[in-house]
């Protein structure tokens, strides 16, 4: 830290001390405001994104287009900026994919015909955008296949790898290591940092390595559900908590995502699991007896 009315050295001498570059000192942060045409739009493209998880950019433009909750006409590629900010990209496969890109490690698809039948078999993952009044975040979910339960979340202000690798690691804690770890969302989850978490607990990857909106690759193509678990798991979240709250802060978003899963986990039945709750599934016990 620097104290500007000491002139007992020179500020090139400060910063040769501190190494930093001398432009440093006069940098004065400025709060930039969410521009609000662009938060709505954001929060449009979330909504199309989560009914139609197949649409690429030009079907979105499209949809926004034939929308009545925009006053605009927006063209392909402010979509396409506006999808790579937001970490979405479509479901639907592209030609060429199976081209394994530089510096990109490519994991072999395990689950082709693998009859997934107890909790820690296999899990997977994904990333979401989370709109705010201002601003928005992203959540990260770590999910066990067979039971649907949500073994851990976080939430982060940047699409970065550490809050991906924090859940990870909560989730590795508290309920052990699965046998298969299924990933198809980017480089997050193909980063040494993740992966080399995986491999020290001698977990196997399956992966279907999509890179970015743009650039998608993965070793084979998959089941068409291999993600939908997670992706109902986001339109619940998002029309039942997300979009009716309008959070103004972090720890509202924490809190209520947070209240909301644990409803999820301890109090949602789903008929494909029997009219059990996830928890009741994963720990093969009634609910009441998990709360005893």
């Amino acid at each position: 830290m620097i104290i500007h009315e000491d002139e007992t050295l020179p500020k090139t001498t400060k910063c040769d001390l501190l190494a930093i570059n001398r432009s440093t000192l006069y940098y004065q942060p400025t709060m930039s405001t969410p521009d609000p045409e662009e938060q709505t739009l954001c929060l449009l493209l979330d909504k199309l994104h989560i009914q139609y998880p197949w649409m690429g950019s030009r079907s979105l433009r499209d949809q926004v287009n034939r929308s009545n909750e925009m006053d605009i006409i927006v063209n392909r590629k402010r979509v396409q900026r506006l999808m790579r900010k937001m970490g979405i990209h479509s479901t639907a496969p592209k030609p060429n994919t199976s081209k394994p890109g530089k510096q990109h490690k490519v994991y072999p698809y395990l689950l082709k015909n693998l009859s997934i039948d107890q909790p820690n078999q296999v899990w997977a993952t994904d990333i979401t955008y989370v709109p705010m009044v201002r601003g928005f975040l992203y959540l990260v979910a770590i999910m066990d296949w067979y039971s649907r339960k949500v073994l851990s979340w976080r939430l982060s202000n940047s699409l970065d790898t550490v809050f991906c690798v924090d859940a990870l690691q909560e989730a590795l804690q508290k309920y052990g290591r699965p046998e298969i770890f299924n990933t198809d969302q980017g480089s997050q989850f193909t980063s040494e940092e993740f992966t080399g978490i995986l491999k020290d607990a001698e977990i196997k990857i399956s992966s279907l390595s999509v890179v970015s909106p743009g650039d998608r690759r993965m070793d084979g193509k998959g089941r068409w559900m291999d993600n939908v678990f997670i992706e109902r798991l986001w339109r619940s979240l998002k029309y039942e908590e997300v979009y009716l709250k309008a959070y103004e802060t972090v720890a509202e978003a924490r809190s209520g995502i947070g209240n909301w899963i644990t409803f999820y986990n301890q109090g949602r039945t789903h008929q494909s699991l029997d009219r059990k709750t996830p928890e009741e599934v994963y720990f093969n016990q009634p609910i009441k007896e998990l709360a005893a």
